[in-house]
């Protein structure tokens, strides 16, 4: 017989107060490494173990128990991460903080940033100032200075052709490049992506611009949970002005070597000198969601990023629910301080993470080595509740603020995309 309401409530309560609890008394975060402010040639000793301390060793790292396949022999790439999208667990990963250039996959931050801003149907003129940054040599969708496009259009050229030139005019409405580029390193430690630093919006290469496979990773899980997100990043032609654009990602589109992967549904691609090629994938196969990272294969052939994407997704699938995480993805700092304690509170049988999905508790987590969001005004609270009730009231509303924020993540991030599958032009 289900409980009554009151007893429900009270639970809530209960588990509220003792997350508050655990705000005061755990030990302080441990210190993250200070990363390098440009590239290395070769994976630092120590990285970044935001996930996980595993993710912060350089090499492979997985847990090959018995039944679990064993990993593809040729995985070239410098860095590459296997993660369950909707758990938060990394099944896999190699030198996964290593902070290497991005290339477009940084597109994928800039989205996720910006594109909650500007409804679709904003039509904007195109003034010479908004093109003035672009890069030599840069990818175009086409944007003519003095042209007239819509916001659904400009995003279409960012998502589909990787076009730089709409991410300048993009910029430009949001107040300009380096108004954007600080949003975007604001998103990013929202993120708790701590590998990334922006230069350039767009991706291009620029002294300093850096990020890691977890991070990008990170960032297409965020942008995953926006359905504009979703539908650009997994739209295969569109027309663009009076042309037709298909998108470059291969595992979506297909090409002479590279057959259209199954299940696939995004994300971004990239490719330039510095940062080789560069790919974060978003696939579905069974009920289970994975995202793969692979950032600049050593073997230079054609579309090997997308090969090696495409052994690593199949890896995956095979995988997934055989083998243990070496770590997990982090939430956004607005919701990790609702990671419950399994220690102090069973949190399985009431509260907003129970419906949630398997995997929620831990996805709710917060990085190691960094603190939650929630801690702060929560220890403040709670230093106040000595002197009466009210404290303690206020206490227990920003516990609650926490838990049900990090809940609202957990739901969003349950996304339709065997439903996104169906809906789309195959090509």
């Amino acid at each position: 017989m289900p409980a009554p309401k009151t007893t429900g409530r009270r639970s809530l309560l209960v588990t509220s107060a003792t997350l508050l609890s655990l705000s005061v008394t755990a030990p302080a975060a441990l210190a993250v490494p200070v990363p390098s402010p440009s590239p290395t040639a070769a994976p630092p000793a120590l990285m970044s173990t935001v996930g996980g301390a595993r993710l912060g060793q350089p090499g492979t790292q997985v847990d090959l128990a018995p039944g679990v396949p064993v990993l593809p022999k040729d995985i070239t790439a410098r860095s590459w991460i296997v993660s369950d999208a909707e758990s938060g667990e990394v099944l896999a990963a190699h030198n996964a903080h290593w902070r290497l250039p991005p290339a477009s996959t940084l597109k994928m931050l800039f989205a996720d940033t910006v594109l909650p801003r500007f409804p679709k149907a904003t039509r904007h003129k195109v003034a010479p100032s908004d093109l003035r940054d672009v890069g030599t040599g840069s990818s175009v969708v086409g944007v003519k200075e003095g042209g007239t496009y819509s916001v659904h259009d400009l995003w279409l050229g960012v998502f589909l052709r990787s076009g730089n030139d709409a991410v300048h005019v993009l910029s430009a409405m949001n107040g300009g490049v380096r108004q954007t580029v600080a949003d975007m390193q604001d998103h990013a430690e929202e993120l708790q992506a701590l590998d990334t630093q922006v230069v350039s919006p767009d991706g291009y290469d620029a002294p300093g611009q850096v990020s890691s496979a977890y991070d990008l990773t990170l960032f297409a899980r965020s942008g995953l949970q926006k359905k504009d997100f979703r539908d650009y990043c997994s739209t295969v032609s569109a027309r663009f002005g009076s042309a037709e654009i298909r998108n470059t990602n291969r595992l979506l589109s297909g090409d002479s070597d590279v057959p259209v992967y199954p299940g696939i549904a995004g994300v971004k691609n990239g490719n330039t000198t510095h940062a080789g090629a560069t790919f974060t994938g978003v696939a579905e196969r069974g009920g289970k969601v994975l995202l793969v990272t692979v950032m600049n294969p050593q073997k230079h052939e054609h579309n090997e990023v997308y090969k090696e994407a495409a052994k690593l997704f199949d890896w995956g699938f095979q995988a997934v629910g055989k083998v243990g995480p070496v770590g997990e993805l982090v939430p956004p700092k607005s919701a990790a301080g609702a990671r419950p304690d399994p220690s102090a509170s069973d949190l399985s049988a009431s509260g907003p993470s129970a419906s949630a999905g398997p995997g929620a508790a831990r996805a709710a987590g917060q990085a190691s080595g960094t603190g939650g969001a929630g801690a702060k005004p929560a220890a403040s609270a709670t230093t106040a509740s000595g002197s009466g009730g009210a404290g303690t009231a206020l206490a227990v509303a920003c516990a609650l603020l926490a838990l049900f924020a990090g809940a609202a993540f957990l739901v969003n991030r349950r996304w339709p995309l065997p439903d996104l599958m169906r809906r789309r032009t195959r090509p």
